[in-house]
């Protein structure tokens, strides 16, 4: 397995986070940098919240995109229309393509669940020509993403498996602070620079909020799918009374914090 993301249903994971990926693509592609004519490899395109913010971005020459998963592949060549995006099956960690290919090579919200996360990032140093750019994003779960911290704080109250839960989703590759960025500098990148982008989530509903993670999308919704009826129950009960926090049903809104770092290929 060369990803450890649970994926059943690209309008699932639209609402999982797919709504939210489209909302941080444009600052991912603001501190990772662009210019037109440039040919660049989106890894992990998921259903395509980058590849198409970088159709939009600028007058670029080819954006390759690839996903190890067919479901959001399938999905994201549905949605294309625009004859410069080439989208593929394809290994972060096994690129399929020459050295020296692109001029950029992008990842948003992928390597955290890449379990080999350095062979991706060495990967996408290969296919950059001398000078180009490699950059990536990941959620800051221990630290900056409250709207599911509030879900796996909650089940860790609730039983050991919980716990774990929250132990494994919290300590996800590249999370840690600098963590990313000594990974960048021991795959050979240059003038290495890490940052933090910040977006609000911002739920209509705890019905919104849960729905995708009921349907057993993304690693909650694997936890979830798990339980049996009893335990369900009780967990669909206390995480609703944790964002619900005492006040009726209605809109929440969270700030949420990503990683992002850019290298420069020697």
């Amino acid at each position: 397995m060369t990803s450890s993301f649970n994926i059943h249903d690209a309008t699932g994971y639209e609402q999982l986070m797919g709504r939210w990926s489209q909302i941080l693509a444009p600052l991912f592609i603001d501190f990772a940098g662009l210019a037109a004519g440039e040919r660049i490899l989106d890894v992990g395109c998921g259903n395509g919240s980058l590849t198409f913010a970088l159709v939009r971005a600028t007058d670029l020459s080819e954006i390759a995109a690839i996903d190890y998963s067919p479901v959001f592949v399938e999905e994201a060549i549905r949605r294309n229309t625009d004859p410069r995006v080439k989208i593929r099956q394809a290994d972060a960690c096994a690129l399929p393509f020459k050295g020296g290919t692109f001029d950029r090579a992008l990842a948003l919200l992928v390597l955290h669940f890449v379990p080999e996360a350095d062979k991706a990032v060495a990967e996408m140093r290969r296919v950059v020509r001398p000078g180009g750019v490699v950059a990536a994003a990941v959620w800051d779960h221990l630290g900056g993403m409250p709207a599911m911290r509030m879900m796996v704080d909650t089940v860790a109250a609730l039983s050991e498996a919980g716990r774990q839960l929250r132990s494994r989703y919290c300590f996800q590759p590249m999370m840690q602070p600098g963590e990313m960025k000594r990974t960048f500098v021991e795959q050979g990148l240059m003038d290495v620079t890490q940052t933090q982008l910040m977006i609000r989530m911002d739920y209509k509903s705890f019905d919104d909020y849960w729905a995708p993670i009921a349907a057993g999308e993304g690693p909650l919704g694997k936890y979830v799918a798990r339980l049996d009826a009893a335990e369900r129950a009780r967990t669909d009960a206390a995480v609703r009374d944790a964002y619900q926090s005492g006040r009726p049903d209605g809109p929440r809104s969270f700030a949420n914090v990503a990683w992002a770092c850019r290298g420069i290929v020697a």
